[in-house]
């Protein structure tokens, strides 16, 4: 009954996000790719920002194809009906750790070690009639010890001969992660192939996040426009800088308060000192030339939590048409 109790609050916490929410999207325009299929490598660390606390790392690896049409997790979309469609598949791993890397006990006050595994399926319609997109992705994986996210941040920081994490025991226990998000953007104002101003949301729901947020993409260089299909172009040469500001809503957040269906956690963030809302910003610069894709990105994030500090990290990316 607990844990029937305990799933039933999260989803009551996701509910006043879902009411305030619009069409909304999780891939904002920056992050387009001209190509009619790519597969791209994303590898974020606070290393980057000279820290070694919270979101301390995050590696992402996603393919898109054209015959990715006959999967059948597609059925699975919501697809507004756009001009085109592609899809994808990835994978994708994060690490999230305390303030302080050389305790063996639960820092409390701090936030808790967390590890997560996911795979995930998605979808990019775009419309450029109207230019606008709308995203939708499913994530499945688990939290905990069996994501490895310990045995890794141990053996970089042994190659690296930095402090060796010694608190990992404590981290947040095996969990289901299932996700489901969608997202939309319509851009406000587009200056041919130099500048593009976008409205942006974004609504996650499941048992790793539970959230809503809101934002705007800002581009400028020379680049090929995210609400087209750019089609035979993805080798063109593009260079730009974005920025993209935004308002984040969580409601239920497992690596700070735990999975839902596993509750023995010796050490998670109280539903009560979690922050709300949150703001985040993330900013970049991006060259692409014969089909190869260079970001390098610098994200900061207001505090997550009562007691928190303010935090920040870096990343780069890249990506190959096909």
């Amino acid at each position: 009954m607990k844990g029937k109790n305990t799933v039933l609050l999260i989803i009551l916490g996701c509910i006043p996000l879902l009411t305030i929410a619009q069409a909304v999207t999780t891939t904002p325009a920056y992050k387009h790719i001209s190509s009619e299929g790519y597969l791209r490598f994303s590898y974020e660390n606070d290393f980057f920002a000279a820290t070694d606390r919270y979101y301390t790392q995050g590696v992402d690896a996603e393919l898109v194809h054209p015959e990715f049409y006959r999967l059948l997790t597609n059925r699975l979309f919501i697809k507004p009906g756009f001009s085109y469609t592609r899809y994808g598949i990835g994978v994708q791993h994060n690490g999230y750790t305390p303030s302080s890397l050389g305790h063996d006990n639960v820092i409390y006050g701090d936030r808790p070690f967390a590890g997560v595994l996911m795979a995930k399926t998605f979808m990019i319609a775009i419309d450029s009639a109207h230019k606008q997109r709308f995203h939708s992705a499913i994530h499945g994986g688990v939290i905990g010890p069996a994501a490895l996210a310990g045995q890794m941040q141990t053996s970089i920081h042994k190659a690296l001969a930095n402090i060796m994490p010694r608190g990992w025991d404590n981290q947040i226990h095996n969990d289901l992660v299932l996700n489901y998000g969608i997202g939309y953007e319509k851009q406000l104002l587009g200056l041919g192939r130099y500048l593009s101003v976008s409205a942006a949301g974004n609504l996650n729901i499941g048992t790793l996040n539970c959230s809503a947020s809101f934002g705007s993409t800002i581009m400028a260089g020379y680049f090929l426009s995210p609400y087209d299909r750019n089609r035979n172009q993805g080798r063109s040469f593009q260079i730009y800088f974005y920025e993209y500001p935004e308002l984040y809503l969580p409601g239920y957040d497992a690596t700070l308060q735990g999975g839902v269906l596993n509750r023995t956690t010796p050490y998670v963030i109280k539903e009560t000192d979690i922050e709300r809302p949150v703001l985040r910003n993330r900013m970049g610069f991006v060259i692409a030339w014969q089909g190869i894709y260079l970001e390098y990105f610098a994200t900061t994030i207001s505090k997550e939590f009562k007691g928190g500090l303010n935090q920040a990290w870096g990343g780069v990316q890249l990506g190959f048409g096909l």
